[in-house]
């Protein structure tokens, strides 16, 4: 029986607040600290021409808060009220965007779809709520500590994008999170009473992480359900919720990692094409230099055209780690959502690229294995279990995945 998907009608905020292209960033910002939102619609002469994100005003630390907002907005995704859910989980993933505008026939504002909102009603979506919250989390790349120093936080501005981080003890125990809402309460200062400019704190190195953090931090069970971990993040109006071993982080859970179960599940397009893909790189060193980047490009589109051959690939997210072994070595734990289900592998190598070689090799070949098992079960007249092809050829590899932890957070995408 087909899913009736929430629509963005359904799911959006109404009449959202706005401001215009001549508005200055500290208007948009204080709205933003006094509503706790991320996004705001620019509009000119009454017409939506983009949208002013906190993630890009916290980007520039050094710009003033004169600056109109329109030298800082983004174009964002626009729905048609009747976009199904999936749909609209996929494009906010495609585009990094916390949240993106409605629009009527006549190209009106009508309202505002967020993760948040879609995080909202996941509960209540079975094909999603049901799934293991393990089979959604990433591993614990960075952890910060109490002690540490807030200015370190402005070279994990990304990662903050995605999700808060957890801080923990001298002991290793998880006691606090900070996400970029936290840092952004350190990041501007008036220099002198009715002045604007804005100016990085000078004494932020002396500012503990610990007096800016939130806490507690919101934990959910490892037997947790999908849609447990979406309840919990709902009643706390946090966008993550952690993991724990022994007090201690292990995997993090985000509106992101929630909202990929729903890629895909929409209707077919006819089929597949590899700019279809969302891809997420996490934990690489040097994520500025184009060159590694591209030659990772290459690796992963190649595997992926392979792949395509015998599923509908949708998210690819590879986190990569460096190996406490030799120098240069280093690990990839990947993470692929398909139309038949989620696969997932680990591989470590001399070095980057051979590493993420060997993961997508690995994902082609359990891809290709399920794809042939559910052939040979069509040809025999078997009916497959419902539940067969939604769990990992390799069991053994997911766990390498869940556990893997890092202190690398740096994002290359």
């Amino acid at each position: 029986m087909p899913v009736e998907w929430p629509l963005a009608r359904d799911l959006m905020t109404p009449k959202p607040i706005t401001v215009s292209t001549e508005a200055q960033v500290s208007r948009a910002l204080g709205i933003m600290r006094a509503e706790s939102i991320h996004e705001i619609p620019v509009l000119k002469d009454g017409r939506l021409v983009g949208m002013v994100t906190f993630d890009a005003i916290a980007r520039r630390t050094n710009l003033p808060l004169s600056t109109k907002v329109e030298h800082l907005m983004v174009i964002p995704p626009f729905f048609a009220p009747t976009a199904p859910y999936p749909e609209l989980a996929q494009q906010l993933l495609a585009v990094g965007l916390r949240g993106a505008p409605v629009l009527g026939k006549r190209g009106e504002l009508l309202g505002i779809v967020s993760r948040t909102d879609l995080v909202r009603v996941l509960p209540d979506l079975a094909p999603l709520a049901d799934r293991a919250i393990l089979d959604v989390a990433s591993p614990a790349s960075l952890i910060l500590h109490e002690e540490d120093p807030v200015s370190g936080l402005f070279n994990q501005v990304r990662l903050l994008e995605e999700h808060p981080l957890p801080v923990v003890d001298r002991r290793g125990h998880l006691v606090g999170a900070v996400g970029l809402a936290d840092l952004g309460r350190v990041l501007w200062k008036r220099e002198a009473p009715g002045r604007a400019d804005a100016t990085v704190a000078s004494g932020l190195g002396e500012i503990r992480i610990a007096t800016i953090m939130h806490s507690p931090p919101v934990t959910v069970g490892r037997n947790a359900t999908a849609g447990a971990g979406a309840r919990a993040m709902s009643e706390a109006h946090v966008s993550s919720v952690f993991l724990v071993e022994d007090g201690k982080p292990t995997e993090i859970v985000s509106q992101v990692d929630l909202l990929g179960l729903a890629v895909g599940l929409g209707e077919p397009s006819g089929g597949t094409s590899l700019g279809d893909v969302q891809i997420q790189i996490t934990g690489l060193r040097g994520s500025g230099d184009p060159e590694l980047l591209s030659e990772i490009d290459q690796i992963v589109a190649k595997g992926l055209r392979h792949i395509a051959h015998h599923a509908r690939p949708t998210i690819l997210s590879l986190h990569v780690s460096p190996h406490s072994g030799r120098p240069g070595d280093a690990s990839v734990h990947a993470r692929l959502h398909t139309d038949r289900g989620m696969f997932y592998a680990t591989e470590t190598g001399w070095n980057f690229f051979a590493s993420v070689s060997g993961a997508m090799e690995e994902l082609q070949a359990q891809v290709q294995r399920s794809h042939d098992s559910s052939r040979t079960r069509k040809r025999r007249g078997g009916r497959p279990a419902a539940s067969e092809d939604e769990v990992p050829a390799d069991v053994d590899v997911e766990e390498k995945l869940r556990q893997a932890t890092g202190r690398d957070g740096n994002d290359a995408a």
